[in-house]
C-alpha cells in the first residue's frame, strides 16, 4: 500500500526537481541530461575485488545524480525509476550488450528484506524493470531475471571500508532454484544503482558463476550501474556543470 500511495502522490502532487530543486518538475532538463548516459564508461574500483566483472556506469555519483538516486532509494520517490532506468539502459548499451542473439537478462543485486520493508520497495529491481523497458524500445530484447537472493544476514554496508565490505558479503548471495531456467540462453548483465568498492557486484558475480549461469565458449559476464565515483572511471568523464 505504501508503494501505491507513493506512486499516486508522485503523479498528482506538485514536485520539485529531485536533483537541483527546480520548481514543479520531477527532473529538470539539466539533471536529466546528467543521467542521459552520454558520459557512460568503464569503471574499475581500486583496489579491484577479485572476480569483479567488467562494469559500465552511466554517470558520475555526485551532485544532481547522487541526489536523484538517494531520493529514489531512500525517500521513496518512485517515479524517478524511469529516468534512472534510462541511465542504466545506457550503461548496458555502453558495455556492448546491444542487439544480438538471445535475450539480455538483467540480474539485479537484491536488497535485504528488512531494507525492502523499510523503504517500501526494492530500488535496484525497480530501476532494472525500467531499464529493460528502455532496452526493448531500443530494439534489444531484454527482461529482468531476479534470480539472486541473500542466504544469510549481512550488516549494513554504510561506513564499511572495501575489505570490510568484502568480508561482510563473502558467500552471502546465492542463485535461486529457478535461476538456471530463467536465464538459460540469455546474455546476463548484473545491475545495481551504484558501485563504490565493487564488493557487492563481485559477490553477485561469484554466485552467478558458481551456479553455472555463465558458461560456454565466449561467455562473458558483464555488469552495469547508474553511477560510480568519478575516480573509478577508467577514462575520467567530463562532469556536467550542474
Amino acid at each position: 500500500m505504501r508503494g501505491w500511495w507513493q506512486e499516486l502522490a508522485g503523479l498528482v502532487l506538485p514536485v520539485d526537481c529531485a536533483g537541483c530543486g527546480a520548481v514543479r518538475v520531477l527532473v529538470c532538463d539539466g539533471c536529466r541530461g546528467a543521467l542521459g548516459g552520454a558520459l557512460a564508461g568503464l569503471v574499475g574500483p581500486s583496489p579491484r575485488p577479485e572476480g569483479l566483472p567488467v562494469v559500465q556506469a552511466a554517470a558520475v555519483y555526485e551532485g544532481a545524480v547522487r541526489a536523484v538516486l538517494l531520493a529514489h532509494k531512500e525517500r521513496g520517490a518512485l517515479p524517478l525509476a524511469g529516468v534512472l532506468g534510462g541511465a542504466l539502459a545506457a550503461a548496458v548499451l555502453a558495455g556492448g550488450t546491444g542487439p544480438g542473439p538471445g535475450e539480455v537478462a538483467l540480474v539485479p543485486v537484491p536488497s535485504a528484506r528488512r531494507q525492502v520493508r523499510a523503504r517500501g520497495h526494492d530500488p535496484a529491481r525497480r530501476i532494472a524493470l525500467a531499464a529493460a523497458g528502455r532496452l526493448r524500445r531500443a530494439g534489444v530484447p531484454a527482461r529482468v531475471a531476479p534470480v539472486l537472493g541473500l542466504r544469510r544476514a549481512v550488516a549494513d554496508q554504510a561506513g564499511l571500508g572495501a575489505r570490510q565490505r568484502r568480508e561482510n558479503l563473502a558467500g552471502a548471495l546465492a542463485v535461486r532454484r529457478a535461476g538456471v531456467r530463467l536465464t538459460r540462453g540469455a546474455r546476463i548483465v548484473l545491475v545495481d544503482d551504484v558501485v563504490t568498492t565493487g564488493a557487492t557486484l563481485a559477490e553477485a558475480a561469484r554466485a552467478v558463476r558458481a551456479a553455472g549461469l555463465v558458461a560456454g565458449p565466449g561467455a562473458v559476464l558483464r555488469a552495469a550501474v547508474v553511477a560510480a565515483p568519478a575516480d573509478s572511471f577508467v577514462r575520467a568523464p567530463r562532469t556536467a556543470a550542474r
